[in-house]
């Protein structure tokens, strides 16, 4: 999506939605001046001190700058990615600190480095105070500038000049969230009320309801991202959870085709390819080779590869067009999918 460099930061087209509603990926870049270039991981298997802290700086921006409840939505759909990623890695990849020893570092490119990393932070500042945790970030930033940082010098310094009890360590379980698998019980998932009735209009169009029904000219990208992310919870394991008319209703009705935020193209994308919905293959024939995020490039490749029959052929046809243009960061990781063309 970006990278960051002293001063110059490159970012991906796709943030570009036309109303400002993917900001956020301009504030994680910038919060890379600190986390990141001014104290940056010594070690890959450190890599969430780079990325948790940055996710957490995000957060922070977009509550400064756009209000609690948006920080709140992208907190939630960012808790609904990692728990995601936590039922389909190993244990051991769960962990904050990694254990890449002969392995390829981009392998622990996961959300458990981002997602549970800020949350980590988030309940730091939960259980301390933001006053005070302010006052130490300050400071952490501050002792270890241009200082290769590990997460056993990241502890050194909080117990240090922040966690100096044996009650207050005991409440943070920072060990636990550092070294062993999951979510420690110390956790409290982010809760959006924004997303009550986006919920309940998913669960009604689930029922047999018209789209015409689903508020969507009035909600923002998250609410919209968080509609087609929705599943029904008793269905878990059924792919199929919408008809063929209910996705042809739901593409017309929303104007899914004609849509120019990746995020909702990438959303409505997954949906089609699960349920196999022909008539959205040229959307997702366009979206895979007009863009190469890896973000949205190597889920959709993933889904369709596990579509058989139907899926591969796809698969194979638009990998072969689309690698050309694609990153070799990209292409490395669709080729352990896919395979090579040729």
């Amino acid at each position: 999506g970006g990278m960051e460099n002293p001063r110059l930061t490159f970012a991906t087209p796709t943030i570009i939605a036309g109303d400002q509603s993917l900001v956020s990926l301009v504030a994680h870049e910038l919060a890379h001046s600190w986390s990141g270039n001014l104290v940056t991981n010594a070690t890959w298997d450190d890599f969430w001190l780079n990325e948790g802290f940055t996710v957490y700086f995000e957060n922070r921006i977009m509550e400064a700058v756009y209000g609690r409840d948006r920080a709140l939505m992208l907190q939630s759909l960012g808790w609904g990615d990692l728990q995601r990623t936590l039922a389909d890695l190993p244990a051991a990849d769960t962990r904050l600190k990694l254990d890449l020893a002969g392995r390829d570092p981009d392998e622990g490119l996961t959300d458990v480095a981002y997602e549970k990393g800020a949350a980590f932070l988030n309940t730091i500042e939960r259980i301390v105070g933001r006053e005070r945790f302010d006052a130490w970030l300050k400071g952490y930033f501050e002792r270890n500038a241009f200082r290769p940082m590990t997460t056993e010098l990241f502890l050194e310094d909080i117990r240090t000049h922040l966690v100096t009890t044996r009650a207050l360590e005991d409440q943070l379980m920072m060990d636990a969230w550092i070294y062993q698998p999951g979510m420690p019980s110390n956790w409290q998932p982010p809760v959006s009320n924004a997303f009550a009735p986006v919920d309940a209009a998913a669960a009604a169009f689930d029922a047999g309801g018209p789209a015409s029904a689903v508020p969507w000219a009035g909600w923002s990208t998250q609410e919209r991202q968080r509609f087609l992310a929705w599943r029904p919870a008793d269905r878990t394991g059924d792919a199929d959870w919408l008809t063929p008319d209910q996705l042809t209703d739901l593409e017309a009705t929303l104007k899914l085709r004609e849509e120019g935020n990746a995020e909702v193209v990438f959303a409505w994308l997954q949906i089609a390819v699960q349920h196999r919905y022909q008539p959205a293959v040229p959307t997702l024939e366009h979206f895979l080779t007009t863009m190469g995020r890896r973000k949205f490039v190597l889920p959709l490749f993933t889904s369709l590869w596990a579509e058989g029959d139907w899926g591969r052929p796809i698969a194979t046809r638009l990998y072969a067009r689309a690698r050309p243009g694609y990153h070799p960061v990209t292409t490395g990781s669709v080729d352990a999918v896919v395979g090579r063309p040729g």
